[in-house]
């Protein structure tokens, strides 16, 4: 088994709320408990969880995700520049509508020493030395979100002159996180995107025209902003991506096989490692998988569904993996629940005893198969 990230087991980043947070969130909301009071409860309900991660098998850990209302806006509002606003509608999944939420630049884009997520990751990082010594692995947005969530009239003229002129300063913005999270400790870091896996859908593609996006050859755009931002990263930093097909209280957006981005994406970007999801039919067949240079870079291939509380069949599972394995070698594989448990602090619909339950699944399947 892999002693270093991705690990032949792991996980994509956020766990249910458990109802003690979930309850201090809300109080804290309307005014009832302070910020300490909050940050007490979030520090119970995550030592709690980083000993159930250690319980379940996984050599590495996350804060769940558990001082986050979302899994971008809260990274994106601690930007400098950057401001979280009300729309007039929300992000569309099937038959259900986020809160409506959008990104707005009111001035230069930059990231500062500042930023609450530093102090996050401290903390999980000095909690995991005290008590497991898991690898503490954590999650920010992709900046081709920022760019692909972009709605008209939401750059402000007086600072860039459009969409094109943010990218310099995004990806110094960028450059700059990975240099803090590096010195603050950060060994294992996963870009989140759900941009990559929406330029596979001809609906969304036609979505982002309307929103002023130019989609000819954005593959080849976001793969040279990305390797800008990658460009020069500590040799002992693993940093990943996720590609999200949308969830939202077990809902989803995006629909369509990796074959449009894969080229792009496998084998131009210089990710070590891309958990992809494979849940579904709508993620297409294993075939883009060819694209994976030969090396040390890994799919982490997204077998177990966080829509459901249903168990997968191990069997079926493991010839899964089998089938991709025919595609890219079996020792640049790994496998992960599809996506995380709550992309949004409402989460999805199965309880926290199927959550871990799908946890031990991985382990045991990745133990049998890369013993």
């Amino acid at each position: 088994m892999s002693t270093d990230p991705p690990f032949r087991a792991d996980i994509v980043g956020s766990f249910l709320r458990p109802p003690a947070l979930k309850a201090a969130r809300e109080q804290h909301a309307h005014g009832v408990i302070d910020d300490e009071a909050l940050q007490v409860a979030e520090d119970t309900a995550i030592t709690e969880l980083v000993q159930k991660e250690s319980d379940a098998g996984l050599r590495l850990a996350t804060d769940g995700e558990f001082r986050r209302s979302w899994w971008h806006f809260d990274f994106f509002g601690g930007l400098d520049g950057v401001d979280i606003v009300e729309l007039d509608h929300g992000i569309q999944f099937q038959g259900v509508q986020t809160k409506p939420r959008g990104v707005e630049i009111n001035g230069p884009i930059g990231f500062s020493r500042n930023h609450p997520f530093l102090g996050h990751f401290r903390t999980l990082k000095d909690l995991l030395e005290r008590t497991t010594g898991a690898t503490p692995k954590f999650t920010i947005p992709s900046p081709t979100v920022l760019d692909f969530r972009l709605e008209p009239g939401h750059i402000d003229s007086q600072t860039y002159s459009g969409r094109d002129a943010i990218v310099d300063d995004l990806v110094t913005a960028y450059r700059n996180a990975i240099a803090a999270f590096y010195d603050a400790g950060a060994r294992y870091l996963q870009f989140d995107d759900t941009a990559w896996a929406y330029l596979c859908s001809d609906v969304e593609l036609e979505k982002a025209r309307d929103r002023g996006i130019q989609t000819d050859g954005i593959a080849e755009r976001y793969a040279s902003l990305l390797n800008r931002i990658l460009d020069g990263k500590p040799d002992d930093l693993v940093v990943t991506t996720h590609v999200c097909r949308g969830n939202f209280r077990s809902t989803w957006i995006s629909s369509g096989g990796y074959e449009p981005i894969a080229e792009q994406l496998l084998g131009v970007v210089d990710y070590d490692g891309y958990f992809l999801e494979y849940d579904s039919d709508r993620a297409g067949g294993f075939e883009p998988l060819r694209f994976l240079p030969q090396g040390e870079k890994t799919v982490v291939l997204g077998l177990i569904t966080t829509k459901s509380g249903e168990l997968e069949n191990i069997e079926a599972t493991k010839k899964r993996i089998d089938e991709a394995s025919a595609f890219a070698p079996l020792e640049q594989l790994a496998l992960s629940p599809q996506c995380g448990f709550a992309s949004t602090e409402e989460g999805n619909v199965l309880t926290e005893d199927e959550q871990w339950a799908k946890i031990r699944e991985v382990v045991a399947i990745a133990d049998d198969v890369w013993r």
